[in-house]
């Protein structure tokens, strides 16, 4: 008989760590092996915490193709589905199959160096800045045809899912997760008789490649937020954006939760 092995991550605060002991045991009871060492051969990724725990737990394994559902002890929780206080429901539901899988897409950003290229993946977002909360001045490109040299703090690419993330605190549209696009949102674009960027965000479909160019006084001064992480490039050239064949799979118990979410967490 196959062992129905279970990953459990976790951050570090007092209400995860006391859902962590409880979820264990009563996982044990219902027949699971759970394993707080992430186990290729698990069936399940179960994240407790926050967004920010669910979205971590897939950087360090690498975007999995477990499955991946989120038990919410931190504040905002859109990824996290299940509530501390439904764990027997939850269980009851996995075991019966009463779920069903969303495949959440990947944001891919190729950053060409002098001599290299790097291949990053983010679940939310990706954004260009300059470091030191400098101005950047980029050319931008949309399937190789220039749209605009931007001027301000920096540019943002989004997933749809993501686009609930730090896209809609810059004031970016909300994007349906089963959408195949990506969101470029400006970062504090100046507009004046010198500069012209344009200040809203646009909706780009997910078969198109997005450009961002920094000029050259950006090469060495330049910072990347891959989901909130920062990173450095020397002698950076170009970035581009595209959605990634990669996706996760995330579990859902109910075909209304998007809406449900959207209304509980933002109205």
């Amino acid at each position: 008989m196959k062992e129905k092995i279970i990953n459990i991550v976790s951050n570090a605060s007092y209400d995860s760590r006391k859902i962590n002991q409880i979820l264990v045991d009563k996982l044990n009871k219902s027949g699971y092996i759970p394993s707080k060492q992430f186990n290729e051969n698990a069936e399940l990724i179960i994240s407790i915490g926050g967004d920010g725990t669910f979205i971590k737990a897939l950087h360090k394994n690498n975007f999995p193709s477990i499955p991946i559902v989120g038990i919410n002890t931190g504040h905002l929780g859109f990824y996290q589905e299940v509530d501390p206080d439904n764990i027997d429901e939850f269980i009851d539901d996995y075991t019966n199959g009463n779920y069903s899988i969303e495949q959440l897409k990947l944001i891919e950003a190729e950053v060409f160096t002098r001599n290299k290229s790097h291949v990053m993946l983010g679940v939310n977002e990706i954004a260009l800045k300059a470091k030191n909360s400098k101005i950047i001045h980029m050319n931008v490109f949309v399937n190789r045809n220039h749209l605009e040299k931007f001027s301000g703090d920096g540019i943002l690419i989004s997933t749809p899912s993501g686009s609930t993330a730090y896209n809609f605190s810059l004031g970016g549209s909300l994007v349906h997760h089963s959408l195949d696009a990506l969101q470029m949102t400006p970062m504090a674009p100046i507009n004046s008789v010198v500069y012209r960027s344009l200040s809203s965000s646009i909706i780009i479909p997910g078969n198109y490649i997005i450009t961002l160019a920094p000029e050259k006084r950006y090469n060495n001064s330049n910072l990347l937020l891959v989901d909130g992480q920062e990173y450095f490039f020397n002698n950076l050239k170009k970035i581009n954006f595209k959605v990634s064949n990669k996706n996760i799979k995330k579990l859902v118990f109910s075909q209304d939760s998007y809406w449900l979410n959207l209304k509980s967490k933002f109205l």
